[in-house]
């Protein structure tokens, strides 16, 4: 890395070890959303299709069950996929750009579920039939008195809340912490 100086400073850091796990977040969960929602296509449906039910675990605290969501969390805008589709797309570029200014490992954790979530969710409304921007997304995972949803909703809502955290106690992505 070269240390010149550009009008007084030292040229910054380079944040790779960031941009790793960062990458590999995103990476191990688009994965792992996929495999789960394979298994979930192939095991589950048949499941319900048979009559034969969700797989019941736990005293019912947890059940495997398939589902194809249209719209958004809670099945919200049921039939605008592609709004969301959009929306999805944005966030993705968004998050990719902001990746470059990563200076601390839990914002690249943070964000590398962020973009593993979305990206897993995208595949599925990119992909799955009726076609592009308009397909549904497979959820499976039901807890009492929730929506059933998947490994990418749950990267998105630990990432959101993570992210929340991080701005609550002051940590930018830069890796500073405390108010400027």
């Amino acid at each position: 890395m070269e240390t010149s100086e550009h009008q007084g400073e030292l040229a910054p850091r380079t944040n790779r070890r960031e941009l790793k796990i960062f990458g590999l977040t995103a990476f191990v969960i688009i994965i792992l959303d996929q495999i789960t929602k394979y298994w979930a296509q192939e095991y589950l449906l048949p499941r319900r299709e048979s009559g034969e039910g969700p797989i019941v675990l736990l005293n019912g605290l947890l059940k495997f069950t398939y589902a194809e969501n249209t719209g958004a969390a809670f099945s919200i805008g049921t039939g605008l996929t592609w709004v969301f589709t959009t929306i999805a797309l944005v966030v993705v570029v968004i998050i990719i750009k902001y990746s470059r200014k990563l200076g601390s490992v839990a914002w690249a954790l943070a964000l590398g579920g962020l973009l593993g979530g979305a990206v897993g969710n995208l595949i599925d409304r990119m992909f799955r039939a009726p076609g592009p921007f308009r397909g549904f997304v497979v959820d499976f995972i039901q807890l009492p008195y929730w929506a059933i949803f998947n490994i990418a909703d749950m990267a998105v809502v630990i990432s959101g809340v993570s992210i929340a955290i991080l701005l609550i106690r002051g940590y930018s992505i830069d890796g500073t912490h405390g108010v400027k």
